[in-house]
């Protein structure tokens, strides 16, 4: 891995660790919001019991505890970057006495697992991060037993996720905010339509198909989006940072509008939408 790429996994390493704590406190939340994603992966996936399962970039564990949860004979591995997030996973681990699942803090583009080991591998919103995307896919595919699936989900287009544009377009409106390099780390960096099936592709997967879902990211309040969002996004808080004070109350009073007007019943609800994307591992 170049210096560049080594700096870019470093910082991606620094920050997940710096927010675990919020991860932590809204992990219910986003178990909900994101379980539909993690269930049409395994869906794809094809897992069933016994099998021996690597969940890559999963943070504080989903979708790998689900999995655990229903392959009592199978045995689940997460990994991350952050050795915080993964503390996190182990004790939602523990919580629901789960004794098939371990944790492993390691780069996705470098993993220590022997060739050909696991019945099926996920990803479940990483690969937009990863410093070389094509580089982890060809990871994944190496470690995934012939014959296996291979399934990934990232971010669609901004226009599809209300989630997290309604604060970064206010945010952006009011602060000039450095354009990021080509091809580096986001939120949407996946989500050209047929970017993932060729990167899937000449990994060496076969069968690549790709399939859109759309959920809804519910908030009790517009408040509780503005915290949840200021504690857990990253490109949020780092926005917010170049912001004086009066600049960021008006950027507050925004979103609050904003997400006021996502209300249904009662509630917040913002679009969310992604790529699920599955290939299978050829048997040559």
């Amino acid at each position: 891995m170049s210096a560049h790429l080594e700096q870019i996994r470093d910082q991606q390493r620094e920050t997940w660790d710096r927010f675990s704590a919020g991860w932590k406190k809204w992990d219910e939340l986003v178990l909900g919001w994101l379980h539909p994603f993690g269930q049409a992966m395994i869906r794809q996936a094809a897992i069933k019991d016994g099998d021996r399962v690597l969940d890559v970039a999963a943070g504080t564990g989903e979708p790998g505890l689900t999995v655990a949860s229903a392959i009592p004979n199978g045995r689940v591995t997460v990994t991350d970057l952050s050795e915080r997030m993964l503390a996190v996973a182990a004790e939602n681990a523990r919580n629901r006495a789960l004794s098939n699942f371990e944790t492993r803090a390691c780069d996705a583009g470098a993993l220590p697992f022997a060739d050909a080991t696991f019945d099926a591998v996920l990803c479940r919103f990483g690969f937009m991060f990863f410093p070389d995307v094509a580089a982890a896919a060809r990871e994944l595919t190496r470690v995934a037993k012939p014959g296996a699936r291979v399934c990934a989900a990232v971010w669609g287009a901004p226009e599809k996720n209300a989630w997290a544009t309604t604060i970064m377009g206010t945010i952006a409106r009011h602060i000039e905010l450095p354009r990021p390099p080509t091809g580096a780390p986001g939120l949407f960096r996946c989500a050209p339509a047929g970017m993932m099936t060729a990167v899937f592709a000449e990994a060496g997967l076969r069968d690549v198909h790709e399939d859109e879902i759309t959920t809804t990211m519910v908030h009790a309040t517009p408040e509780d989006y503005w915290a949840f969002m200021t504690e857990i996004a990253a490109p949020v808080v780092a926005g917010l940072s170049q912001a004086d004070d009066a600049t960021r109350a008006r950027i507050k009073s925004d979103v609050l509008q904003l997400a006021s007007q996502s209300m249904r019943a009662g509630k917040v609800e913002l679009r969310s939408t992604a790529t699920i994307i599955v290939g299978t591992r050829s048997s040559d």
